[in-house]
């Protein structure tokens, strides 16, 4: 397979059978699910086997699709990516999240103070997705594109607000995940992660140790909603070399200071 998406064999066809229209709005929006989580574009025969589809009837909601600007394709290699519509949707969806703006000024104090970048990231399924990002001036930095997403086990943001969840709750989250390996640091015991989190929650603040990526520390905290519920994370991240154990500790109790000065700001309600 050209893309590096992963089959769905999970995922059916059709969502809804009640008619031929819904049917294909189903499978329009979960062609274009698909395109948005490759990245870096996707080849029509992978996305009919990915959705269990004719590649006829896939090309043909493509066609549609494009038409409408929510896709486009590159020709070259015949790769399908997300079009001018979809990205203003997008877009539409940071726009209605209002603490995303709110949030924004305290996440350059961050930058600013601390000199490295700093991400706004939210909760999806068993991921964490970046929704807003601050970039330093560091010639080595940490840079990635909005909508990234990464593990929960594997990443700063992820052990914050797992670790910011009832008890309860957060033991149901561990049981769904399944903890790959992305590098030798990566926390692959169920236990093991457990234990971590009551850290975490005890802290404050998480660290992902080289987790994820080879070389980059991360730190992050939890934003709280009106209801004491996590709502977000926010964190900054760097190399290994500019971020030891006690950089570490000192960017940990500030990045837990800021998330909860914008709790504050938004009207959430910060744990006692």
């Amino acid at each position: 397979m050209n893309s590096k998406t992963k089959s769905r064999p999970g995922r059916p066809a059709t969502a809804n059978k009640t008619t031929g229209q819904v049917q294909s709005l189903s499978r329009g929006l979960a062609l274009l699910e698909c395109i948005a989580e490759a990245k870096t574009g996707v080849l029509l025969t992978d996305l009919a086997e990915q959705l269990g589809l004719p590649a006829s009837t896939a090309h043909r909601l493509l066609k549609t699709l494009e038409s409408q600007g929510y896709v486009r394709r590159e020709p070259a290699q015949e790769l399908w990516f997300i079009g001018t519509t979809g990205f203003k949707i997008g877009n539409a969806f940071l726009a209605s999240r209002d603490f995303v703006r709110q949030a924004k000024p305290f996440m350059q104090e961050l930058v600013d103070e601390l000199g490295e970048t700093s991400n706004l990231s939210i909760l999806q399924n068993d991921h964490a997705v970046i929704i807003a990002q601050q970039q330093c001036n560091e010639m080595m930095r940490m840079m990635v594109p909005l909508g990234s997403s990464s593990p929960l086990h594997a990443s700063g943001v992820g052990k914050a607000i797992l670790a910011a969840l009832p008890e309860a709750e957060r033991s149901q989250q561990i049981e769904k995940l399944e903890l790959s390996r992305i590098t030798q640091w990566t926390i692959t015991s169920k236990d093991a992660l457990n234990e971590v989190l009551v850290e975490c929650a005890k802290a404050g603040w998480s660290l992902d140790d080289q987790e994820h990526a080879v070389g980059l520390r991360c730190v992050a905290a939890c934003l709280y909603d009106e209801r004491g519920h996590p709502l977000a994370a926010i964190s900054v991240s760097g190399p290994l070399a500019r971020i030891d154990d006690a950089r570490a500790q000192h960017l940990g109790e500030k990045v837990k200071d800021k998330a909860r000065q914008i709790t504050e700001f938004i009207g959430g309600s910060w744990p006692q």
